[in-house]
């Protein structure tokens, strides 16, 4: 696990960096319904955020199972985005084959080329990451959002500077640990429950960062949008809680992050506040500090991780693979 996240920066980069060739029917579609389990549902968030702000249509999730045990519903004239590291998940293949048959245009992100999944797409984005033998993904998850990020750039050449100064990024990013990782260690190993708090492409990171915590040290952990989590949940503010806090630094969700840190700093927990700018100079867009974000997180989780006695690498409920319909 910590040399796949480290070679995270440059997984990115070469993902962010590519060309993708799309079908005219995937940029006019109205619609993109993203389709993705685990790690790759969190990156499906991430980017859900930002094609929706530059493409101007709809990007929302729909659960595998519509069509892997239903028969399916109408997305004709819409467009499919199936991402898996693997490829080869029964639910997902049975998703962009029955995309494809009830009329949308299908993209698939995967990791494996000439995956199953691959076979059901019209166009593929490759990872390019090389093998990931860790169980928990990394590279692979960083990866996704910088091939997402290619493929929006295919859907709107306008995008091509944001991917540029991403990979910038990326590139002044790789090797930098953040500066505050020791404080977050110790946290995590005082911690029994953990809230991971975003807003915009944040939150898809903090689903993947609360999923990393739940699988590699067997924590409890949740992720919240910053305006969601000050409703019911805030609640358990009444016992222990420490809260890591994901700020991409965009300007419209400083004043929710704000409000956040402000209601659990008065109600007793410790909050942590992360941005890109803690670790480089150059402002990427927010699917990009998103990543960056996670790419502090991963060596912190991996080192609490064998602190607390655990196999970070094979997790021993856990499989690679996940074999699911």
């Amino acid at each position: 696990m910590a040399k796949e996240a480290a070679e995270a920066p440059q997984t990115f980069i070469r993902a962010v960096s590519q060309t993708v060739d799309v079908p005219d029917a995937l940029r006019a579609a109205r619609a993109i319904y993203t389709v993705a389990r685990g790690s790759s549902d969190a990156a499906a968030n991430v980017l859900s955020y930002e094609m929706m702000a530059r493409l101007g249509v709809p990007v929302t999730s729909l659960p595998p199972s519509v069509f892997s045990i239903g028969a399916g519903v109408d997305v004709s004239g819409q467009a499919g985005l199936i991402i898996s590291q693997s490829g080869g998940s029964d639910d997902l293949v049975l998703s962009a084959k029955g995309m494809r048959a009830r009329g949308a245009t299908v993209a698939a992100i995967t990791n494996v080329e000439g995956s199953p999944v691959e076979g059901g797409a019209d166009v593929t984005i490759p990872i390019a990451a090389g093998p990931e033998r860790a169980v928990p993904a990394t590279k692979t998850v960083i990866g996704a959002i910088g091939a997402g990020m290619a493929l929006l750039k295919a859907l709107d050449p306008t995008y091509a500077d944001a991917c540029t100064r991403a990979a910038d990024g990326f590139a002044a990013l790789d090797g930098t640990q953040h500066p505050r990782a020791a404080e977050m260690s110790a946290a995590l190993l005082r911690s029994q429950h953990v809230y991971v708090v975003g807003r915009g492409t944040g939150y898809g990171a903090a689903i993947e960062a609360a999923l990393k915590i739940k699988e590699t040290c067997a924590l409890h952990a949740e992720a919240y949008s910053a305006s969601e989590v000050l409703h019911g949940p805030l609640q358990l503010t009444t016992k222990p809680l420490l809260v890591l806090m994901l700020d991409i630094e965009a300007d419209e969700v400083q004043p929710s992050l704000d409000l956040a840190e402000a209601r659990f700093t008065e109600a007793g927990s410790t909050v942590i506040r992360l941005r890109p700018s803690d670790m480089c100079d150059i402002a990427m867009p927010a699917p990009a500090a998103a990543a960056a974000l996670l790419y502090a997180l991963y060596p912190v989780i991996q080192s609490v991780a064998l602190s607390l006695g655990f196999d970070p690498d094979a997790p021993d409920k856990l499989a690679k693979v996940t074999r699911t319909t």
